[in-house]
């Protein structure tokens, strides 16, 4: 049985619990992910285009760019990752490009969408798709372009504000018949939209949760009720640092000195990201025993 990210993956949407996949955005949100038990973690274009480039989600961090941001959180963290691919970075060929990419860095899933280059952020306004049919083409070719592999390919559609719930469920199930392993159908406005396309699709269904978005925000258990098998969170950590860093900035620029309540030092932070095994292993393997940093009592 194969152990990779993506062969776990596929067994964990097989099982019955839903998936709870936070947004990680660099090594440490992955290592605390991971530390918390999440079985997966999302890779947000959105997220990785605020905290890379320090811009907003409009289509303008490149392939190369997000490939190389997956590569690096692969390293730190075990745990499954389902990447953000945009709209695969061009037509059939560039779609193909883009999913061996993933393959090579050891993505599990990828989520492909229909949004007219430049994409911005499903939760925005100004939205538009492409034709159905190229759409339907550019999912046939990352599904042919995984090989053997065991990569996960989500197809995911923004034709809900555009064109129409109904047209939306319509591509979902053109994308299911074109081979995609999950749906991932952007921006549904209600609860009954979202009973809707539970009960009109019928390949496992992704769910993306957002505070103050278009979507309403349920809980794991009623998105499980629903039906839904995957739940993506992708600004969950973005906005929480956003939050604490921010108060960090503030007190130190009013007061002049750092915020020391509940702060972290050296010793807490290293040992998020793994501390104690690297020194186990310098001890073993070099002889020699490297010091922990003091951690005040």
């Amino acid at each position: 049985m194969s152990t990779s990210p993506a062969a776990r993956l596929r067994r964990l949407i097989a099982g019955e619990e839903l998936i709870v996949a936070p947004g990680i955005y660099d090594g440490l949100t992955a290592a605390l992910a991971e530390r918390h038990g999440f079985p997966a973690a999302y890779v947000s274009g959105g997220a990785a285009s605020c905290a890379v480039l320090g811009r907003p989600d409009l289509g303008l961090m490149t392939a190369s760019e997000m490939i190389a941001h997956t590569s690096r959180l692969r390293s730190a963290t075990s745990l499954p990752l389902v990447v953000d691919i945009d709209t695969g970075y061009g037509n059939e060929l560039n779609v193909r490009h883009t999913i061996e990419s993933y393959v090579r860095v050891g993505a599990a899933a990828v989520h492909l969408e229909d949004q007219v280059f430049p994409k911005r952020c499903g939760h925005l306004s100004g939205k538009a798709v492409i034709p159905t049919e190229d759409a339907v083409s550019k999912v046939r070719a990352a599904v042919a372009a995984r090989a053997d592999a065991d990569l996960v390919v989500i197809a995911r559609t923004d034709a809900r504000a555009p064109l129409g719930l109904r047209e939306a469920i319509d591509r979902a199930n053109r994308f299911a018949d074109a081979g995609a392993d999950m749906i991932f159908l952007e921006a549904p406005e209600s609860v009954a939209e979202m009973e809707t396309i539970a009960e009109r699709v019928e390949v496992p269904l992704v769910a993306n949760v957002l505070a103050n978005s278009r979507t309403p925000v349920l809980s794991t258990e009623e998105l499980a009720q629903l039906g839904f098998r995957l739940a993506l969170y992708p600004a969950i950590t973005a906005s929480a640092a956003v939050t604490a860093v921010d108060t960090a900035l503030a007190t130190l620029g009013e007061r002049g000195r750092p915020p020391e309540q509940d702060a972290h030092g050296p010793a807490a932070l290293f040992d998020i990201v793994g501390l104690d095994d690297w020194l186990e292993w310098s001890e073993h393997y070099t002889g020699t025993s490297a010091a922990k940093p003091h951690a005040p009592e």
